[in-house]
């Protein structure tokens, strides 16, 4: 490792997505091979007390709650930004320009506009980028997909795509940054990510036929009375694929007793799969070749045969969690910064992703199908 050329991490935020990148990079360098030796250099939050407490607690050097001082260390290489979303445009444009790479939480930006920005700058400065969609580092996912290219499930027909919590489910839960339109909604917060799983898997989106609603219409603004929610509690979309499937995906954070729904459903002309990050260790599999009075769901279960999975663990059934997504995600993202790979999720990515959001939103407000290529 002493032989490894140094990668120096600045973090913005220290929250729960903070800390699932802090501890995403400490897995990676013990769990991968990596082509680089990670530095967790310094943490930035907004008060002394907190930035401190999380530099002891996620084992930075140092820390700062002024993030513009990250951004002039000569030292650090990658800005890793967990901060609300409304900040994202702002401080990667600002790592971009002072020659740094940038791992961005999802979304990438409020709107395509501001993520087109973003991903222009990164291309021509040359910063490596990576947005953070770690659900699709699931192995389950990648054999899915691989089952999928190879036929197994004849041509697709079908997709559902859903990712419901309940977070938001409660009225009495106050207004936050998610509630106004720089937090994006349900839509841009969830579905975001069901939008990214169904292109990983079955390509290009179309055309979206958008539904986005707002059941709680106000909040508690913390001082005795209530804001106005400005965004969607429950985004829908039906969905027209490049491929000539058809189907439908759901972004909801007030669904009652789910904490975390990301499901799809794939039918085929030969077969379909089943899946739920609930039990994510899992991939179901129906095949019509099966002979007849055998024919059934069979689950597959994580294992070694499943790569990165052996990284992890040697034996079937140990099962794996979302800090090891996390860890993936940054391992692959650590070799794209090395020249050992390409970029798993970069901005350009990433912008697509919020282009499919603003379509599906617009198609919401005009009731009317919207082309999602460009």
């Amino acid at each position: 490792m002493r032989d490894k050329p140094k990668l120096s991490i600045g973090l913005i935020g220290t929250g729960f997505m903070g800390k699932a990148h802090a501890v995403g990079f400490s897995a990676a360098q013990r769990v991968f091979n990596l082509p680089m030796q990670i530095n967790l250099h310094t943490v930035a939050d907004v008060t002394d007390e907190t930035a401190s407490r999380a530099a002891d607690e996620l084992g930075f050097a140092n820390w700062t709650s002024n993030w513009h001082e990250m951004i002039d260390d000569p030292e650090i290489d990658v800005i890793d930004i967990t901060a609300p979303n409304s900040l994202h445009k702002e401080m990667a444009l600002a790592a971009i320009a002072a020659g740094k790479h940038v791992y961005c939480e999802k979304p990438l930006a409020c709107t395509a506009e501001d993520a087109l920005e973003m991903t222009l700058a990164a291309e021509k400065f040359g910063a490596k980028t990576q947005v953070g969609f770690n659900y699709i580092c699931n192995p389950m996912l990648q054999l899915a997909k691989e089952m999928i290219a190879a036929g197994e499930l004849g041509n697709i027909r079908g997709y559902r795509g859903l990712h419901c919590e309940d977070y938001m489910a409660s009225d009495s839960t106050p207004f936050s940054f998610r509630h106004s339109l720089a937090g994006g909604g349900a839509l841009a917060d969830l579905g975001s990510h069901a939008l990214a799983t169904a292109e990983y898997l079955l390509g290009p989106i179309t055309d979206v036929l958008g539904d986005c609603v707002t059941m709680i219409n106000e909040r508690p603004d913390g001082f005795g009375g209530t804001r106005k929610v400005e965004v969607d509690d429950i985004g829908r979309a039906f969905l027209r694929f490049a491929n000539g499937a058809a189907g439908s995906i759901e972004g909801n954070w007030i669904a009652t007793g789910r904490k975390m729904q990301h499901d799809f459903e794939i039918y085929g002309t030969q077969g379909s799969l089943v899946f739920s990050q609930e039990h994510f260790n899992e991939l179901h599999f129906y095949s019509t070749k099966d002979p007849s009075g055998r024919q059934g769901f069979r689950r597959i279960e994580a294992a070694p045969e499943h790569p990165p999975y052996a990284n992890f663990c040697v034996a079937p059934g140990h099962q794996l969690g979302f800090n090891d997504l996390k860890a993936i995600e940054v391992a692959g993202y650590v070799s794209a910064i090395a020249n050992d790979g390409v970029e798993p999720f970069n901005f350009r990515k990433g912008l697509r992703i919020q282009q499919l959001v603003d379509a599906i939103q617009a198609s919401s407000r005009q009731s009317r199908w919207h082309s999602t290529l460009t």
